[in-house]
């Protein structure tokens, strides 16, 4: 059995590494070398490959973007990251994005194949490393998501009217308080949050979970 590959790397010498690498085992064939993201999806369209491996880090579409796309598309692809370090976001995100692996570039030759026909057959038990490393993420994103707000009712109340772009005249306005009462809520909600604008205000309060997105300015 033959597995096409596709490699996607903006790096020249990181490509002929891999290239040598494939070379080694007969039953790898190259079909084709991306230097970005969107080179990765067309080419991932036109060649039908077996096997991606795709580094995170590129130019114009990172492999983070560009996996999530070909999944969408090509269901069926496995999609391995490479990349020097083993950073347990980019990990999560990967796997979470429809990557089936995840490889470091410094690993030894007899690593890379055995692993790449692994995942190629379906055949990749998730280790226990990796698994304690995603059991710890996904408990701490939880504990985050799950949190209960410091804040009171009217400045939770005030915090998503600064969330959806509205100024302190017109959260003002529309909860029927003066323009200094904003202002002292804003500056007990920064306090309390360990905050310094309405920037940081309004990710923190998204990334939270405290505030829809889908929630429009009215």
């Amino acid at each position: 059995m033959t597995f096409r590959v596709l490699v996607a790397d903006d790096h020249e010498h990181a490509r002929e590494g891999i290239r040598e690498l494939l070379m080694l085992d007969s039953q790898f064939d190259l079909v084709g070398e991306a230097h970005n993201g969107i080179e990765a999806i067309e080419m991932t369209d036109r060649l039908d490959p077996d096997l991606i491996l795709m580094d995170i880090n590129m130019p114009l579409m990172n492999g983070l973007e560009a996996t999530k796309r070909i999944k969408a598309r090509h269901p069926s692809v496995k999609i391995i990251m490479i990349t020097v370090s083993d950073d347990i976001a980019d990990l999560f995100e990967a796997l979470k994005k429809g990557a089936q692996g995840y490889l470091l570039k410094n690993l030894e030759p007899s690593v890379w194949l055995g692993y790449l026909k692994e995942v190629a057959l379906d055949e990749t038990p998730m280790s226990r490393e990796l698994a304690v490393k995603l059991l710890h993420e996904f408990t701490q994103r939880e504990r985050q998501s799950s949190k209960v707000t410091p804040l009171s009712e009217r400045e939770q109340e005030v915090l998503e009217w600064v969330a959806m772009g509205h100024t302190n005249r017109e959260i003002a306005e529309n909860l029927y308080i003066s323009e200094n009462t904003v202002k002292n809520h804003l500056k007990n909600i920064m306090q309390k949050l360990h905050l310094e604008n309405r920037v940081q205000l309004t990710s923190y309060a998204y990334e939270q979970g405290w505030i829809h997105k889908s929630k429009e300015k009215e």
